[in-house]
């Protein structure tokens, strides 16, 4: 699997536990091996950017997924899905405010919004009230899963 993190900002922030965390996301997923997925930290300011120009809403926001060859998770017994992911693209100090509101750290945010972005990228959607509980169940048990896996490693 290839799993390229690029930080073009100047915040400090843990790009193995980023690719591991992915990595994690999508054999849990069964998303075949040798899928790409790329992952870029932006600054607010081309965040706002790529908000306005694909959202057509202003200001910047945490995470946006752009999805490329439209992988999805394949059914019980299917060969995996191969391809190239997308990207997910995650805006550091807007995470940093989120994880003040919410009570924890940044870290904790950028991983909850990298596996929130891979889940968009995998065609998961919380538009209608049935999506987000399906989104968000999935996006919890990964995470909780993952940070197990984490301390047993």
């Amino acid at each position: 699997m290839t799993i390229e993190v690029n930080n073009e900002t100047n915040v400090q922030i843990d790009i193995k536990a980023l690719s591991d965390l992915s990595r994690f996301v999508l054999d849990q997923m069964r998303i075949h091996p040798e899928a790409q997925l790329a992952i870029l930290l932006v600054e607010p300011g081309p965040m706002e950017q790529l908000h306005l120009q694909w959202m057509d809403e202003p200001g910047p926001t945490d995470v946006l997924s752009f999805p490329m060859d439209e992988l999805r998770p394949p059914v019980e017994g299917a060969e995996l899905a191969n391809g190239l992911l997308g990207d997910v693209v995650l805006c550091p100090e807007v995470a940093a405010a989120q994880a003040r509101g919410a009570g924890h750290s940044m870290e904790d945010e950028l991983h909850l919004l990298t596996t929130h972005g891979i889940l968009h990228l995998l065609g998961y959607d919380h538009a209608e009230p049935d999506e987000e509980k399906e989104m968000f169940g999935l996006q919890n048990k990964l995470l909780q899963d993952w940070r197990t896996a984490r301390v047993k490693g």
